[in-house]
């Protein structure tokens, strides 16, 4: 009776202090039309943290849908256009000799802010993303003997495009393993299509305004640590995960020889944290099943090695995991 009752209680405190998410939706609907399902996932960085890589052929609004989610939140936000001729000091900033003074002063780079935009991520060389490996996960930046904190909220949003591989650096493990999400973009539908033509000829583009603050995103962020998560739920996540490493305990043997490696403990915790952000956006106070199925692809696509006989038999990561979704048992 008492968890039945903590759970009512949570549910109510999760629909108060969800409010802020039905206007941001307002906010990102003025600009973007459909794409619900990229709005969601900005959404699930935001409430857990958790950086993003948008994947989609160009013209598809995954630059706008950053900076209009960056728009509606009253934060620091920063745009740096990933070049083949682009400097880790271009980043993260550098030490600047000051001949009147005759010491070395720190010029920080555009990584100090709230929303940093990585746009065309994959178009600068490893040197350079690995430059930001350090933000995102410990949220500082070294330069020199100094090390500076970054504030909080601190979110990477990269994008890249899939289809142009000339003057294109494929992003390495280390990297790629840091973003929390990796969301697939496609096209629209014909009616959406419709709309957007029709807001693009209109006189003045719509721009989204500021609704919400940093202070508010922290505190959601408690709440969504306050998600209940029942140990089956998390019985479920394991068995997941475990299912991209040992394939053949799960009867599906077939997959053993192209997978090259699974997902590792940071896809287990990002599987969970996706999972409580999403029940949130849901105004729910507890996980379901649904709710891990719903992040799944996202959150573990990227973390699954193919080897060269799933790319010769064209197996995807995204085939692997609705086979393991199929499999695995639901609690």
């Amino acid at each position: 009776m008492n968890e039945q009752t903590d759970i009512r209680e949570l549910n109510e405190r999760i629909r108060k202090e969800s409010a802020f998410i039905d206007l941001i939706n307002m906010e990102m609907q003025k600009v973007i039309i459909g794409q619900h399902h990229l709005v969601d996932s900005l959404l699930i960085g935001l409430l857990s943290g958790g950086h993003i890589l948008l994947e989609g052929l160009p013209g598809l609004a995954k630059t706008l849908a950053i900076r209009t989610l960056a728009d509606s939140i009253d934060a620091g936000f920063n745009r740096i256009q990933f070049t083949p001729d682009l400097l880790p000091a271009d980043l993260i900033g550098t030490m600047v000799y000051s001949p009147k003074t005759e010491v070395f002063n720190v010029k920080k780079g555009p990584v100090f802010t709230n929303f940093v935009l990585a746009d065309e991520i994959n178009r600068s060389p490893a040197k350079v993303q690995s430059a930001l490996l350090e933000a995102m996960q410990e949220r500082q930046v070294t330069i020199g003997q100094e090390t500076y904190k970054l504030d909080e909220p601190f979110l990477v949003l990269a994008t890249q495009n899939p289809i142009e591989q000339e003057g294109t650096y494929p992003l390495p493990e280390a990297q790629i393993d840091r973003f929390m999400l990796k969301v697939l973009i496609d096209y629209p539908d014909r009616e959406e299509e419709r709309l957007i033509i029709r807001e693009n000829l209109q006189k003045s583009f719509p721009t989204a305004s500021p609704v919400i603050r940093t202070d508010d995103i922290l505190r959601a962020r408690d709440v969504v640590k306050d998600v209940y998560m029942d140990e089956k739920i998390e019985k479920y996540i394991l068995d997941i995960v475990f299912a991209t490493r040992y394939p053949e305990r799960f009867t599906l043997e077939r997959f053993q020889p192209m997978i090259n490696y699974g997902g590792s403990p940071r896809a287990s915790i990002n599987l969970a944290t996706a999972a409580k952000a999403y029940a949130f956006i849901k105004r729910r106070g507890y996980v379901i099943p649904e709710d891990i199925r719903a992040v799944c692809y996202d959150v573990m696509r990227h973390r699954i090695g193919l080897t060269y006989e799933a790319e010769a038999e064209n197996i995807t990561a995204e085939d692997i995991l609705t086979a393991i979704l199929d499999t695995v048992e639901v609690p």
